[in-house]
């Protein structure tokens, strides 16, 4: 079975432009290691998908490229992760300043307690960034979320009166308002119906000229849909401790790798063989 991969796929270049890179990347959770040796290039103003079976690391690796990891009790990453050429793990770098930059959305939309036009602002007054207009910033974040027209009568109230797709595009505004580079999602349409579903697909493709997204998914035809690369994880048993570890098993424009997988792992996969 083969799955209609965007046609825009055939501009890509061979090689993304990195922006975001994982070099030779393990990642840990007490003596467990989750995710070994990846090595991932994330290209600018593209939208990369992360694909394959539950348990296998995906969520995880995503959770290390901006740090929300630190989080976790007894996490920890090996090997390397640059941003703009700079390893995101420094001792010199502030991890609140790199999930600025990097922002995150979650899996369930995930509103604060507080008006609409709150939550866009809460990320800007607690950075400290410099705003000329919180007005205008508000607006500017909701426009690019494609919801503005939806809620510009109504900023005053609750987020959580909001349905669930305007309460992910919300999401979505909040992490636009702190002016990042990367926006990081984790199956963000899971608990969305599909009618929500296709107005963040469809944002997504309208943000990729500003931001560089990287989306993990676990519904196929969304992957096939929405990203100009993809990349195929599977889990492995770890020989010393049996384990099953989250591997990178083959990465590549997302045309390639629904129409001409390299590796029969990923043809199974995509083809519902296994996973």
């Amino acid at each position: 079975m083969h799955l209609a991969a965007r046609a825009s796929s055939s501009y890509l270049p061979d090689e993304p432009r990195g922006i975001l890179q994982c070099e030779n990347v393990d990642v840990y959770y007490g003596a467990f290691r989750a995710v070994t040796g990846v090595d991932l290039k994330f290209g600018l103003h593209e939208i990369t998908a992360l694909i394959g079976p539950s348990g296998c690391g995906k969520s995880t690796l995503l959770r290390s490229l901006n740090r929300m990891n630190d989080l976790v009790d007894g996490a920890r990453v090996e090997g390397l992760v640059t941003f703009e050429g700079e390893d995101i793990y420094g001792k010199r770098v502030d991890p609140i300043e790199v999930r600025r930059r990097i922002g995150m959305v979650f899996q369930k939309p995930n509103p604060f307690p507080k008006s609409i036009y709150d939550n866009i602002a809460y990320g800007p007054r607690v950075t400290g960034m410099r705003v000329s207009s919180m007005d205008d910033l508000v607006e500017e974040a909701l426009t690019k979320a494609a919801l503005w027209n939806e809620v510009k009568d109504k900023l005053k109230q609750s987020a959580f009166g909001l349905s669930g797709g305007q309460q992910q595009r919300l999401c979505i505004a909040r992490t636009i308002a702190t002016k990042p580079d990367i926006i990081l999602m984790d199956e963000p349409c899971s608990a969305l119906d599909p009618i929500a579903t296709t107005k963040i697909e469809d944002l997504m493709h309208q943000l990729r000229e500003e931001y560089t997204i990287v989306i993990v998914t676990h519904n196929m035809q969304q992957a096939a849909r929405v990203a100009d690369r993809t990349a195929f994880f599977t889990a492995l048993a770890d020989e010393t401790t049996g384990d099953r570890t989250g591997v990178l098993v083959e990465y590549g424009k997302t045309l390639q790798i629904f129409e001409n997988p390299a590796d029969k792992r990923t043809e199974d996969y995509i083809s519902g063989r296994f996973g």
